[in-house]
């Protein structure tokens, strides 16, 4: 009783505390009012007086302030030209710095830097220096809020252009890149995971409205990071080829080689630039080795025994690198790789590898392309007469789709894939004149399984 006696006047306190303040200034309820209703229905020009009365005067009364008020500044950005549309982007960058102040917990650091230099990038208002200077002390100050995808790419490609310029060294260039896939990368799973969760419940139809929500938006989101992970792959471009990379590190290296950081980056690198063939990609490697003998080790030994013909050396060394990985994304990448190195030997042991692959993480869309694409490679190997062995392109089709589902990121090349599988596959004519629609065409070849001929 006595707990709930002082919750009950705790309540009582705030509340009468809340009336006293709107007591004190009513105005500002009453502007608060007329300026919401107003931004509801998106008629900003009749919200903006009442809603800078109340922003002025009572900045701390309700985070509306600062929400629809950077709506309304927007749209009166947007609709202005010349020294009214300065004076607007001030105001909002101001309206940003408050937020932060007025409401700490409900913005962030890194939102808030990232808004401003958005702000000012949309408009022309700031150089390359200014927008990458803003966004790198955001970066490095919050990384864990730094989460805007355009903002994810501002930040690299302003750099790079810094670069071009003369005014930041390549090396900076390549720091940046590592720390913003990495973070990209990071923040895909988080949306791949909610995908994962909810996909089988969509299978099914048992997906709630806020379930549904969710899905669109994780969906969404995973889809941007994708984009956004091609788009500085490309800014990046020739700038990582190996003609730049050997001479850096070979420059750097005595200074750096007992960094274990620089050197699994440069390693890193080196590798998926395919710069493997180079001495100083082999006094790398052993270098990680002597500090870090990881899962990763593993992987570029394999890689430097399968370069040398070595492919029963090559997947030694790749399943002790599965054996050492703990995280379950990285175990995944592994076994794909493993995949892609026995595809030629044997399809259905790569197969087998990508499952692995999938079970270690069901977002593993890449690993869903490859199945497809072993599937379609058999296309000749597998059916009894033409119209079955085309028939296979449906099944790879399937897979590709899933790709797509289970990582949205990969939506475009997925369905562009399987728009080219099911182009291969049987046509209506075929379909009407085989006499096979609606019935199950079974694989006796390695692929298996079976597929469902369409209805005319």
């Amino acid at each position: 009783m006595k707990k709930r006696h002082y919750l009950t006047m705790i309540t009582v306190v705030m509340l009468t505390g809340l009336s006293m303040a709107q007591a004190q200034n009513p105005e500002c309820m009453t502007n608060l009012s007329i300026y919401a209703e107003h931004a509801k229905v998106k008629n900003y020009d009749a919200a903006y007086e009442p809603w800078k009365m109340v922003y002025e005067t009572c900045p701390d009364i309700n985070r509306a302030n600062f929400t629809y008020g950077e709506k309304i500044l927007a749209h009166k950005i947007d609709n202005s030209t010349g020294s009214d549309k300065d004076g607007y982007v001030q105001e909002l960058m101001t309206l940003h710095d408050n937020s932060l102040k007025y409401f700490p917990t409900k913005f962030t650091k890194a939102g808030v830097a990232i808004d401003k230099a958005l702000l000012l990038y949309d408009n022309k208002m700031a150089s390359d220096e200014q927008i990458f200077n803003m966004l790198d002390a955001a970066y490095k100050e919050d990384r864990a809020n730094f989460k805007n995808p355009k903002a994810l790419y501002l930040y690299f490609s302003s750099l790079v252009d810094l670069h071009a310029a003369g005014k930041k060294d390549l090396q900076d260039v390549f720091d940046t890149y590592d720390d913003v896939t990495e973070k990209i990368e990071e923040e895909n799973k988080e949306w791949t995971d909610i995908v994962t969760k909810l996909l089988p419940k969509d299978s099914l139809g048992t997906l709630t409205s806020k379930e549904k929500s969710q899905l669109r938006v994780a969906n969404t989101n995973s889809e941007s990071f994708g984009k956004i992970a091609s788009s500085i792959d490309s800014k990046l471009g020739s700038l990582a080829d190996c003609d730049n990379l050997i001479p850096l590190y070979e420059k750097s290296y005595e200074a750096k080689k007992g960094d274990v950081n620089w050197v699994k980056r440069a390693v890193g690198r080196m590798f998926s630039k395919d710069c493997i063939d180079d001495p100083m990609f082999q006094k790398l490697f052993e270098a990680q080795l002597a500090l870090d003998p990881s899962a990763s080790a593993y992987v570029y030994g394999g890689t430097l025994k399968q370069k040398a013909g070595d492919n029963k050396g090559a997947i030694e060394d790749f399943n002790k690198a599965v054996e050492l990985e703990t995280d379950s994304y990285k175990k995944s990448n592994i076994l794909y790789k493993i995949a892609t190195t026995v595809r030629r030997s044997s399809k259905s042991q790569a197969r087998n590898y990508a499952l692995k692959a999938i079970d270690a993480d069901p977002a593993n869309g890449k690993a869903y392309l490859l199945i497809a694409n072993l599937y379609a490679s058999s296309a000749n190997d597998c059916g009894n007469d033409a119209f079955e062995k085309r028939a296979i392109y449906w099944k790879a089709a399937e897979m590709a789709r899933k790709a797509g589902r289970v990582d949205p990121a990969l939506s475009g090349t997925a369905s562009q894939t399987a728009a080219s599988y099911d182009a291969k596959a049987p046509t209506k004519e075929m379909i009407f004149s085989s006499g096979k629609a609606g019935q199950t065409i079974t694989f006796s070849c390695w692929v298996g399984g079976s597929v469902k001929v369409p209805s005319l």
